[in-house]
């Protein structure tokens, strides 16, 4: 497709893995110590210099725009509203217009999962066991991780940074280069199993691309298998199936505009395992906006 940037190593730098981190800034940010905090330090700002300097001061974010999701042959489309107040409520509003489906909310407050409307457990089989505690309350974990991680990664490619509420760590990995240039990559870490790299341009210090490891996700909207982006509670009558195997999945940023000072972002590209799955358009960022509360409650 038009505009992809295939993002490769250089050999000649050398990757610095491992190195040891410091902890938790009060923003959620902790760079790498060693060789390597200078350099990560450095990038980092001058990304976030690039981004504008207002970022400091955002306290509310409303963006509202549209996506395209792959599904098989077609092309499904959803219209979306993010509503976040940084650094611990975050809540993404999907509107479906070619299924007979109602909006979806899903997102977090604190330490509690947020969706809309709620989840329902499976029909068990006749004679069935119904999912037990245990298995309700591991799901829910793991739906507030997944709101989490998604708030996480949309900071770190939109704003090149990270929040309290789901702090991570950078290390200086090297450069790699494509035919656009070159870009500076910085290694990210966080809680549980969250690792990304995040791929800055050269000359523009804008960020170009983040990769992570990740097993194929449900796709969003009420399909037939279940309720949508948040997932359901897991029918303890059948015998769990085996996790699919990890792909790569890359989020490439592109069109950069300016809003509200600061320069973001209007066009998003997710591949997954070298394939298109979503193209989004961000229609419109406003910073400091009013937010509405009742987003960030379940059935608000």
């Amino acid at each position: 497709m038009r505009g992809v940037h295939v993002w490769i190593p250089v050999s000649a730098v050398a990757l610095s893995f491992g190195a040891l981190l410091v902890a938790s800034s009060t923003n959620g940010q902790a760079p790498s110590a060693g060789p390597t905090a200078e350099q990560v330090s450095r990038v980092l700002a001058e990304a976030r210099a690039a981004i504008g300097g207002g970022l400091s001061a955002m306290k509310t974010l409303v963006v509202t725009g549209r996506t395209r999701q792959v599904r098989g042959d077609n092309l499904v489309p959803i219209e979306f509203e993010i509503q976040a107040e940084l650094p611990d409520r975050f809540a993404r509003r999907d509107e479906f217009p070619a299924q007979d489906a109602g909006p979806a909310v899903t997102g977090f407050n604190g330490d509690r999962f947020v969706q809309s409307p709620a989840p329902q457990p499976p029909p068990t089989r006749p004679g069935g066991p119904a999912p037990t505690p245990q298995q309700m309350e591991a799901a829910a974990r793991q739906q507030l991780v997944t709101a989490k991680q998604e708030f996480a990664r949309l900071m770190l490619g939109v704003f090149a940074s990270s929040y309290s509420s789901y702090p991570l760590s950078f290390a200086y990995a090297g450069q790699a280069e494509a035919p656009q240039g070159r870009a500076d990559v910085i290694d990210v870490t966080g809680e549980g199993d969250f690792a990304a790299r995040l791929f800055i341009d050269g000359k523009t210090h804008l960020p170009v691309m983040l990769s992570w490891q990740a097993r194929p996700a449900p796709a969003r909207g009420r399909g037939p298998g279940g309720p949508g982006r948040g997932g359901a509670v897991p029918d303890s009558s059948t015998p769990p199936a085996a996790p699919p195997a990890p792909v790569e999945n890359r989020l490439y940023f592109a069109e950069y505009r300016s809003f509200d000072g600061l320069q973001l972002p209007t066009r998003v590209r997710r591949a997954v395992g070298g394939e298109t799955t979503e193209e989004t358009t961000f229609d419109r960022f406003r910073i400091n906006a009013r937010v509405d509360p009742r987003r960030f409650e379940s059935g608000g």
